[in-house]
């Protein structure tokens, strides 16, 4: 370190150059750029939610159907999962919670002939070795949506994409 020359001040606190920290311009720029930011991502987002919401729907379909194999073979008594297509939503036999299908795409519900109530309701029933009455729920259009079936024989519930031309 140099020593300080004679006649020249010496600076308060041993400080050289300009305090740290930053200029009000710089603040102003950052900020700038967050309000860009804020404005420009909020619509990607959206733009992908109907592709979630519809995947999640599908999940949670197969999530519930799985639930009423389980109960039926844990109760030892047929359980059903019950489609309502007006109202989207999902219901499984001894359960207060409904599974909710938000979003406007499509439902379409296959089942056996028994379990069709009419038109806009069904149910995939699960007997208590774990078989079903079998079904599919196709959930968006093809190319672009879900289909989860369900196994006649083993109950077994998969999730599969929906491909064009189905």
């Amino acid at each position: 370190m140099d020593a300080p020359k004679p006649g020249r001040p010496r600076p308060a606190g041993g400080c050289r150059g300009p305090a740290p920290g930053f200029t009000l311009i710089e603040l102003l720029v950052v900020l700038a750029i967050s309000a860009l930011a804020l404005a420009v991502v909020p619509p990607l987002f959206s733009r992908a939610l109907p592709g979630v919401q519809l995947k999640a729907g599908a999940r949670d379909l197969a999530a519930g159907l799985r639930a009423a194999r389980a109960r039926a073979v844990a109760r030892h008594r047929p359980v059903a999962l019950h489609l309502d297509l007006e109202r989207r939503e999902a219901r499984v036999d001894g359960r207060p919670r409904a599974i909710h299908l938000r979003g406007d795409w499509p439902i379409r519900l296959t089942a056996a002939e028994s379990e069709l109530g009419d038109p806009a309701r069904g149910a995939i029933r699960f007997f208590p070795d774990g078989s079903s009455t079998g079904g599919r729920i196709a959930l968006g259009e093809p190319g672009h949506g879900y289909r989860v079936d369900v196994d006649w024989l083993t109950g077994q519930v998969t999730l599969h994409p929906l491909e064009p031309g189905a």
